[in-house]
């Protein structure tokens, strides 16, 4: 059976999956339940410094989009950090990690950008045995208007200087937990690397306004009347994360540097391709709080059952496969050449694929022939774009097939050569014209 242990910037746990910093582990009932549960580890809800504790609303915090089943695709909060009393939090984090060893216990901060109030917090959280900390840089509500959360994350400077104060003070290994409300994230990636962070975990949630209410034209979450800008998370931040996860992976400047992958994981596939793109782990809330705390049993079967149907003994086996395979859109291979393909055995009929194309594509897929319902791809207006089998309800009835060397495009007229070629070598690229 696969090995699923994992060893994160020498971070042990039994398994890659963690619980994100959130509401699932505010407090020791959750995080000990979670454990139960089989979770490998837990990055603690954020603490803040000492003082009087954060005063969240009391009314609804969470705003949701559904799919047309109701399934839950993205969720937005306006839940602030822990509101609980911070002694408190250290106690039980210390009593939770000497109970639980084997689990990973991250403890995620968010205090004022002050190198003190840094200095202050962080022998605090190494004197409970807590196995390292997130700084939390991304929040993008009620904290970021403080100077906190987000306001660091957007700026790089801010970023390398606060990993620089948390590396002199502690022993403990340092993750930064990076906003993904920034137009190039490698600019944070590379400040947390320069400031000499052990790793990077995102992405945080994204900056969004998920509803409005059409009777009281205020957005929602709704609070007396009125609503506020929260942080988007779920399934639907899925592609953003892949992204944002796969561009630190690649970047000269960061790659090889450990990243814990967040953002939409709800089953062992969304791991996994997280881990292909370069993740050494994932943290899970939204499915958590979703499903409950078992989720992860299926997590831990499916990932064990894929790795084994495929050979993989270990995590290193997945970890970064898919990275060589990322690239910029200018490298990718003019003369591969493919043809949408339509089973009409297992074609329903329903007519989706045509509606697609005739109205929004290349008009390349029939409706009717000899005077019957029948679809079909025209080869010589199919651009390969994919768009019907996007659309198809039926998986695998409509295919993409790729036309071999020394075929004839019918749509051009032209053979498919054999040899890569690229946007860069294009005789319309501009760039080619002036070295010319």
């Amino acid at each position: 059976m696969a090995d699923l242990s994992n060893d994160f910037v020498g971070i042990k746990s039994p398994n890659p999956f963690w619980l994100a910093s959130a509401p699932p582990t505010d407090k020791a009932y959750n995080v000990e339940r979670a454990f139960k549960a089989g979770w490998g580890g837990v990055v603690w809800k954020t603490l803040g410094e000492e003082g009087p504790p954060i005063v969240n609303v009391n009314g609804p915090r969470y705003g949701a989009i559904w799919g047309a089943d109701r399934r839950l695709l993205g969720l937005n909060n306006i839940e602030l950090i822990t509101d609980r009393d911070l002694y408190i939090n250290l106690r039980e984090i210390k009593q939770v990690k000497k109970d639980w060893p084997d689990r990973a216990m991250i403890v995620s901060l968010m205090v004022p950008c002050e190198e003190e109030a840094w200095k202050r917090i962080l022998p605090l959280v190494e004197e409970t045995g807590a196995d390292g900390i997130e700084l939390n840089f991304g929040c993008p509500h009620g904290m970021s208007e403080r100077g906190m959360g987000s306001a660091v994350g957007q700026v790089p400077e801010y970023i390398e200087m606060v990993t620089r104060w948390c590396k002199a003070y502690t022993r403990m290994p340092v993750i930064v937990k990076l906003t993904p409300n920034i137009t190039d994230i490698r600019y944070p990636a590379r400040a947390a690397h320069a400031g000499g962070a052990d790793a990077v975990s995102l992405i945080n949630t994204v900056s969004s306004i998920v509803s409005v209410n059409l009777d009281t034209f205020a957005p929602e979450p709704e609070i007396d009347g009125k609503g506020s800008h929260g942080g988007y998370c779920g399934p639907a931040v899925k592609p953003i994360a892949l992204n944002m996860v796969a561009e630190i992976a690649r970047d000269p400047e960061t790659a090889g540097m450990p990243i814990s992958g967040i953002g939409g994981v709800t089953t062992w596939k969304d791991a996994a391709e997280f881990l292909a793109l370069g993740a050494g782990n994932v943290q899970v809330c939204t499915a958590a709080m979703t499903y409950g705390f078992k989720i992860v049993e299926e997590m831990i079967s499916g990932l064990e059952n894929w790795m084994d149907a495929k050979g993989h003994r270990s995590l290193n086996d997945v970890i970064g496969r898919a990275t060589p395979n990322v690239t910029d859109w200018q490298y990718l291979n003019l003369n591969y050449v493919a043809k949408a393909s339509i089973n009409q055995d297992a074609c329903i009929k329903c007519g989706r694929c045509h509606i697609a194309c005739e109205d929004t594509s290349h008009q390349a897929i029939t409706s009717v022939v000899d005077g019957r319902r029948h679809f079909e791809v025209i080869e010589e207006e199919c651009v390969g774009c994919n768009l019907c089998v996007n659309v198809c309800p039926v998986e695998n009835c409509i295919t993409m097939e790729p036309l071999a060397a020394g075929t004839t495009d019918k749509r051009t007229g032209q053979k498919v050569e054999k040899k890569y070629a690229n946007w860069t070598e294009h005789p319309n690229n501009p760039s080619v014209e002036a070295a010319e």
